[in-house]
């Protein structure tokens, strides 16, 4: 059976013609919408800024976690302990402090690798492919995999549980928008892959449901000598990302979507001009984004619209609430004294609640709610 919003555009009282643009004067705006910016909203006009609490308890609290203070990893990234997680996507930190000496396998789901730092080589069934800090990785379901690092790397892992990892549908903007596919990176089998190929003792341990199998083979079983196909490992760094932009109307988060998977997508924020228009936003919008749950990890820069964030920082914002820019960047609403933005940062938008796991609430910052509060 065919569906359709319900839908009955209207203006009431003082309000402005063009969303995140235009004002009534001494107001704040407020959207409320469907489907994480890709269903109807309304924009609401405040006399005060909707995250103006004296006090928030609850379930629904914004929280923040500090990860640079996570230190126990393990030898394998089956070793690092869940942050997040729901029956769709389980989102990790792993540090590789040395080349791993195993192979591993990921049953689940898809899973994608984000290089917050450091740089090597990662050999899978594919070939092999260097990596380095700002780099996604995207492994195929299944795929065998193990890092040889030329310096510690430390990686956001985000799990595409019994799914798989798209591109989002670029529309009006045409096929090379955002990023080009030809800017991705791929295996190869060269040399030094072949090199790698012994006779020696390897295990594969493989992820299936939370549990775990290790399988012992006589020899390193990324033997292959070559293949064909569409299904491969892909490689992409938040550099060759060209962000979408609009000099007179400040762009939803949805505009920088990267990948998506079943019910979450994953946005890049890179370094952009801010917006030209005098009354235009500069600020990410008050919003309630009812349907999603947002995740955000701090990579590298100068987090415009957060206080008190540094790079390897995850913040969450439960939906249900509404969320926005903190006081010290809602001064800069319509004015900003840079000529951009010179933030890279990881956002997993996911249709179902998350849960956090001890290893996260082990490093929170629990005055992280109490950071919309207008300094004194």
């Amino acid at each position: 059976m065919g569906k359709k919003w319900i839908t009955t555009p209207r203006s009431e009282g003082k309000a402005s013609k063009q969303a995140h643009a235009d004002l009534p004067e001494g107001t704040f705006e407020r959207e409320l919408g469907k489907e994480g910016f890709f269903g109807p909203a309304t924009h609401m006009h405040h006399r005060h800024p909707p995250t103006g609490w004296t006090n928030f308890e609850g379930a629904l609290k914004p929280r923040a976690f500090d990860t640079t203070k996570l230190d126990q990893f393990g030898d394998s990234p089956w070793s690092a302990r869940p942050l997040m997680s729901n029956a769709h996507c389980r989102i990790r930190i792993w540090e590789a402090r040395q080349s791993m000496d195993h192979l591993v396998r990921n049953g689940d789901g898809d899973e994608l690798l984000f290089i917050h730092s450091g740089a090597g080589e990662l050999f899978c069934d594919y070939g092999r492919m260097s990596f380095s800090e700002g780099d996604y990785i995207v492994l195929p379901r299944g795929t065998m995999w193990r890092l040889a690092i030329s310096e510690p790397a430390r990686v956001l892992m985000i799990e595409a549980t019994n799914a798989s990892y798209m591109l989002p549908d670029r529309g009006l903007l045409g096929p090379n928008a955002i990023f080009d596919t030809a800017a991705l990176g791929m295996p190869e089998i060269d040399q030094a892959f072949l090199d790698q190929q012994d006779e020696n003792e390897w295990e594969v341990r493989i992820k299936r449901r939370e549990a775990f199998s290790r399988i012992t083979y006589p020899f390193n079983p990324l033997d292959a000598v070559g293949w064909h196909g569409d299904l491969v490992p892909v490689r992409l760094n938040w550099r060759d990302i060209r962000p979408l932009m609009s000099h007179r109307y400040h762009l939803p988060p949805s505009a920088h979507t990267t990948f998506v998977a079943n019910r979450f997508v994953i946005c890049t924020f890179v370094p952009r001009p801010f917006e030209t228009d005098p009354g235009a936003l500069k600020v990410p919008f008050f919003h309630n984004n009812d349907d999603f749950d947002e995740v955000i990890f701090y990579h590298a820069g100068d987090f415009f619209s957060r206080d008190n964030i540094h790079p390897g920082m995850m913040s969450l914002h439960p939906c249900g609430f509404t969320h926005g820019p903190h006081p010290k960047a809602l001064k800069n609403a319509f004015e900003q004294k840079a000529a951009g933005t010179e933030e890279v940062a990881v956002m997993i938008d996911t249709r179902d609640a998350l849960d956090v796991d001890e290893g996260a609430g082990s490093v929170e910052w629990g005055g992280y709610v109490d950071s919309w509060k207008p300094k004194s």
